[in-house]
């Protein structure tokens, strides 16, 4: 017998046999794949997966290999044969094109995929571990035995081919679609065999349901609701989206804040799901902070009888991606029929390479997606890439795309996004647009401070001003050093920023919002970061916003005289003097020169965003960027896409703030991927010495936190007590 994965004996776990293996994972791929539902080439998607399926661990037949495998070595070890190998030159060999994108998919399921199609001269030239030469020649003079061996396992193939197949409109989509069927596969295999994971039965999305369970939810809050001119333009806005007759695609909704958008697009994705057979629901936020609120709001309107909240809506907040065999069943995989997310772990995973993020990427499949505030989802120069994956996931997946925004900027018109501008539907009418804008004119006043502030300055005169008053600034490290200064100068000051945990945000949020409801008691200060710049239900008498871009002076907006109850209020364009304290976020510099420009010549407010767009794009650093990014994806470099796509520019580390789940992790108890999202937070890799991370060795990528933490300032209360870090080193943004 030849076996997969070597045995556990102190905890009862046998090696398990190859053939066992090899017959889940190809199971387990196919229905991956057969879950995209009716594609038009649906034959090569689920043949190029079975067939790397079935072929993935053909290394491991090697005798050296069994002798590990199988318990006979002398000691325990690591495979001294690169397993990956003979599978890869086994398919490669074959020389046709199924059987070439099945090597790929093999190639790449322990790793990513390559910076180009050229494996043939990669993988095969390491040396293996006891230098009796190269894996490629190696492989050439045992590869026959490999598949006799693997033949007296399975009397026949596993997959039988074509020679005629219809491609997809988006190969590069396609190959990180394919692999994540593999990966997630042997991933959840693996896991099984060694009791890291239980099987879950799938909840099933159930849309008609769901739909007319939300429009019961939203009947008694509109019969609830008192008559005003808000709550009129909310019934419109709901009736607009539940009753939009639109093409499957990629539509619009341009809607400003507080007119009942999370539950009015909603209504319209429950349908669309419903009339075309779709799986999932996607809702894709721009920060981290607004994931909890939605799914809150969702799990209140949306979950059925006998159903547990959690399971159905998920939330997703930040990097919970692993690779390692000890750590990877930790991973977020995207299985609920509803997933809340961010657009970062969204448009990443969309330029991933690595098996770790794109193991979650076939689960979008057959889904209908809404992308929130999409305007702040990503980066100008970013957009010309995504756009060209949402048009893949409309034409090739089955997939229909909802833009959201209440200041929409409409980047399929600039030809520097979209080379063939685009037609996008609008589900909202002109006239009900109108109304929105004219009230938004109403109850905001722009204004901006010519002259820059210091620290001491700025919190002078923040504090002279009638609150409660809102403070967005750009980098975690500034909203600390101002929360910690307004507080030490006596006045009452809220913090929050993505330097608390998830829990502790959600924590802090729900405090803001029962201080907000107290009308009695309004000198106080919000210092935060972008994190509650979009899509949190929360209103102050002013705003101050550290110049940034005109999208995120425009959503600061959204958080001040939420419904016109200020009468008209102000919300200030600031600049900072950066220091050791105050920093400034890179990333922000040309979009805050372009709102500068707008400025002088009085074009702020939410019609000019297109145009605001249009000038930051074509600056310099943006458009290369751009450029770069799009002629990567065309060449199919994998590697550079996903290097060069990174929102947030440096590499982080999942970092533990809660004792108790370091201490189960390291005594190998249960530990979920949500109760690890919720205890931890995100640092930059190259930081990772100076700030004390310690690896928990049971768990490889997982770090322990060991400086200060506190639920004021979260992980920048141990970065305050020790200067040195912030004055040496960049700063937290």
């Amino acid at each position: 017998m030849h076996f997969a994965h070597s045995a556990k004996p102190d905890v009862g776990i046998s090696a398990q046999p190859y053939s066992v293996h090899i017959r889940n994972v190809h199971d387990r791929a196919f229905q991956n794949a057969r879950a995209a539902g009716a594609l038009a080439f649906a034959d090569l998607y689920q043949d190029v997966v079975r067939l790397a399926a079935e072929f993935h661990d053909l290394g491991k037949l090697d005798p050296a290999n069994q002798a590990v495998l199988n318990g006979s070595a002398k000691s325990k070890r690591s495979l001294p044969i690169n397993h990956v190998d003979a599978g890869t030159a086994h398919l490669w060999c074959q020389n046709t094109p199924i059987s070439q994108m099945a090597a790929m998919l093999v190639y790449a399921h322990h790793t990513r995929l390559p910076g180009n199609l050229d494996i043939s001269n990669k993988l095969r030239d390491i040396e293996i571990r006891e230098r009796i030469g190269k894996v490629r020649d190696w492989t050439d003079r045992h590869i026959a035995n490999y598949i006799s061996a693997h033949s007296s396992e399975f009397s026949q193939s596993l997959v039988s081919t074509s020679t005629k197949y219809q491609s997809a409109k988006s190969f590069q989509v396609f190959a990180r679609m394919a692999l994540s069927c593999l990966v997630d596969a042997d991933h959840t295999d693996t896991a099984l065999n060694y009791r890291n994971e239980s099987e879950i039965a799938p909840i099933h999305l159930r849309a008609a349901e769901r739909l007319e369970q939300l429009g019961e939810y939203v009947a008694r809050l509109q019969k609830d609701a008192e008559e005003t001119d808000r709550n009129r333009l909310r019934a419109d806005v709901y009736s607009a989206c539940s009753t939009a007759a639109v093409a499957r695609g990629i539509v619009s909704c341009d809607s400003p804040v507080g007119s009942g958008k999370t539950t009015a697009v909603m209504s319209h994705l429950l349908a669309m799901a419903d009339k075309h057979g779709m799986r999932r629901v996607f809702v894709v936020l721009p920060f981290t902070n607004i994931i909890t609120q939605s799914a809150e709001v969702y799990r209140r309107c949306l979950v059925l009888d006998d159903e547990d909240p959690e399971q159905v809506v998920g939330e997703h907040h930040h990097r919970a991606e692993f690779e390692d065999i000890a750590s990877r069943h930790l991973s977020y995989r995207w299985q609920s029929p509803i997933i809340v997310t961010t657009a970062i772990q969204f448009f990443e995973t969309l330029a991933a390479a690595r098996t770790g993020a794109l193991r979650k990427l076939h689960q979008l499949a057959n889904s209908v997606i809404f992308i929130d505030e999409s305007h702040a989802a990503l980066p100008t120069q970013f957009w010309p890439v995504a756009w060209k994956w949402l048009l893949a996931l409309r034409d090739d997946w089955n997939c229909h795309i909802v833009l959201g925004s209440g200041s929409l900027s409409e980047f399929w018109r600039i030809p520097d996004v979209c080379k063939s501008p685009e037609t996008v539907p609008a589900l909202i009418r002109s006239q009900t647009s109108d109304e929105s804008l004219r009230f938004e004119l109403d109850r905001i006043h722009y204004r901006t401070k010519p002259e820059t502030l210091t620290l001491e300055p700025l919190v002078d005169w923040i504090g002279s001003i009638n609150g409660p008053r809102l403070l967005i600034v750009n980098t975690v490290q500034s909203a600390a050093f101002i929360a910690h200064s307004l507080r030490d100068s006596g006045s009452s000051v809220e913090h929050l920023s993505t330097a608390l945990t998830p829990i502790d945000r959600k924590t802090t949020l729900d405090h803001i919002k029962r201080r907000l409801d107290d009308k009695t008691a309004r000198d106080w200060t919000l210092v935060a970061t972008s994190c509650v710049e979009a899509g949190v239900d929360i209103s102050f008498a002013v705003g101050f916003r550290e110049r940034c871009s005109l999208n995120s002076l425009l959503q600061t907006a959204g958080r001040v005289n939420r419904n016109g109850e200020f009468g008209r209020a102000d919300v200030w364009d600031i600049q900072l003097v950066n220091d050791q304290r105050l920093r400034a976020h890179p990333a922000f510099e040309d979009s805050a020169e372009v709102l500068g420009e707008l400025f002088d010549i009085q074009l702020v407010s939410p019609e000019f965003c297109t145009e605001a767009m249009r000038r930051e794009i074509n600056r310099a650093g943006m458009k290369q960027v751009a450029e770069r990014l799009v002629a990567a994806e065309a060449k199919r470099e994998f590697e550079t896409v996903e290097s060069l796509f990174r929102v947030i520019d440096n590499a982080t580390d999942c970092a533990i703030v809660d004792k108790r789940v370091i201490n189960r992790l390291r005594s190998h108890e249960p530990v979920t991927f949500r109760e690890i999202q919720d205890a931890s937070v995100q640092i930059y890799s190259n930081r990772r010495s100076e700030l004390a991370l310690e690896p928990i060795a049971e768990c490889p990528g997982l770090y322990a936190w060991t400086l200060k933490y506190n639920r004021f300032l979260g992980y920048m209360a141990g970065v305050i007590d020790s200067l040195d870090f912030v004055t040496e080193g960049g700063a937290f943004i």
